[in-house]
C-alpha cells in the first residue's frame, strides 16, 4: 500500500505558526485537486511558537497530513527526517512559503515528468522566472551558487538553493541515509553526493516569488554555508558518504 503514494510532499517548519494556515489551505487545494494518493509530512524542528500544536490541529482534519516533532534544529536535520519517514514514489520538500506556486508541483510528477531520480527547481534555466527579487539578493546568490559549483564540482547546476527538490523513493533513502548536514547547505550537500552516485540531476524551470520575510540572513548565512560547504568536503575526504 505505501508504494501506491505518489507523491509525498515534505515541509519543514520552524516558527511557521503564522505562515502555516495560508500554507495548509494552498495543501489542501492540491491534493483535492489529485486523484493520485499524496501524503504530506510537516516536520516541526526547534520552533518556539505553536507551530508543531497548529499542525497537530490541521492533522486532525486532513487524513493525508503527518506531523513529526524533531527536537534538533536545522533545515537539513527536518527534511531529512522527512524523506527517510515518507512513503511516495516520488519525495519533495518545499518551503512552508511556496514562493514556488504550489501548482508547479504537477512539473516534477507524472504524467508532466517521470523516471528521474533528482530534480530540483531551477530559477535560472530556460523557462524560469524569477518576481520581485532584489538585484543585490539575485547578484549575492549568484555568487554563492558559483562558489558551490566550484567547491563542489557541480559545473552544470545552476542554480542549488531553489528550496524545491524531488528525488525517486530509492534515491531518497540512499541520499538522506548518508547526508549530514543540518543547515542551509544541506541541499547542496544532497547533490554533491547524488553526482558522485552517479545519479542524473534534472533542473526544472519554475517561477519563483521573492519573499521579503525570508528567514535567511544574506551575509551571515551565506558565511555559514561557505563553512559547510568546506565540511562537504571534509566528510568526501573522510569517506562519511559512502
Amino acid at each position: 500500500m505505501e508504494r501506491d503514494i505518489l507523491l509525498s510532499l515534505i515541509l519543514p517548519a520552524y516558527n511557521e505558526e503564522h505562515r502555516l494556515p495560508e500554507c495548509m489551505e494552498k495543501v489542501a487545494g492540491f491534493v483535492a485537486s489529485h486523484q493520485e494518493p499524496i501524503e504530506v509530512i510537516l516536520v516541526e524542528n526547534g520552533s518556539k511558537d505553536r507551530t508543531y500544536e497548529l499542525g497537530l490541529e490541521y492533522a486532525k482534519k486532513y487524513p493525508w497530513l503527518t506531523v513529526l516533532r524533531e527536537q534538533k534544529s536545522g533545515k537539513g536535520n527536518a527534511v531529512r527526517r522527512g524523506m527517510l519517514e515518507a512513503h511516495g514514489q516520488y519525495r519533495m520538500f518545499a518551503d512552508v512559503d511556496f514562493s514556488m506556486p504550489i501548482d508547479e508541483v504537477d512539473h516534477f510528477i507524472p504524467p508532466a515528468l517521470e523516471g528521474y531520480q533528482v530534480a530540483i527547481g531551477s530559477r535560472e534555466v530556460k523557462g524560469a522566472v524569477r518576481y520581485n527579487e532584489p538585484a543585490t539578493r539575485h547578484f549575492t546568490g549568484r555568487v554563492f551558487n558559483l562558489i558551490v559549483r566550484i567547491l563542489l564540482s557541480l559545473p552544470n547546476i545552476h542554480d542549488t538553493q531553489c528550496g524545491f527538490k524531488s528525488f525517486s523513493a530509492e534515491a531518497a533513502e540512499r541520499l538522506f541515509s548518508v547526508q549530514k548536514i543540518d543547515g542551509w547547505a544541506f541541499d547542496a550537500e544532497v547533490l554533491f553526493i547524488a553526482k558522485k552516485f552517479g545519479y542524473k540531476i534534472i533542473e526544472v524551470p519554475v517561477q519563483w516569488y521573492y519573499d521579503g520575510n525570508s528567514k535567511i540572513n544574506v551575509i551571515q548565512d551565506s558565511l555559514k554555508m561557505f563553512r559547510e560547504l568546506l565540511q562537504i568536503r571534509k566528510n568526501y575526504r573522510q569517506g562519511l558518504y559512502r
